[in-house]
């Protein structure tokens, strides 16, 4: 299951943003909803950004543990000698 990164029902808040002003005339004349492509726009950043974070710090949280390793060897390789692996007899 999958959290939401923001909540959809939160109350709509007016804002300020600059665009091209052709583009924005063209897509109006249209029938575009600026506000509904914008909304849209800024959740797929936000998807975006969030997992380019999530990358970042699984890569940290992996070169910590293989610094570990490193330096003090593998707590797993331990464990299954002390208890013994699933190929122990």
């Amino acid at each position: 299951m999958q959290s939401a990164l923001f909540d959809p029902g939160a109350r709509k808040r007016t804002v300020s943003l600059t665009v091209n002003s052709d583009l924005y005339a063209r897509t109006r004349a249209l029938g575009i909803n600026a506000s509904r492509v914008a909304e849209a726009a800024l959740a797929q950043a936000l998807r975006e950004k969030q997992a380019e974070l999530l990358r970042a710090e699984i890569h940290q949280d992996i070169t910590a543990l293989a610094e570990y390793v490193a330096a003090h060897g593998d707590p797993a390789a331990e464990l299954r000698e002390m208890f013994g692996g699933p190929d122990a007899a």
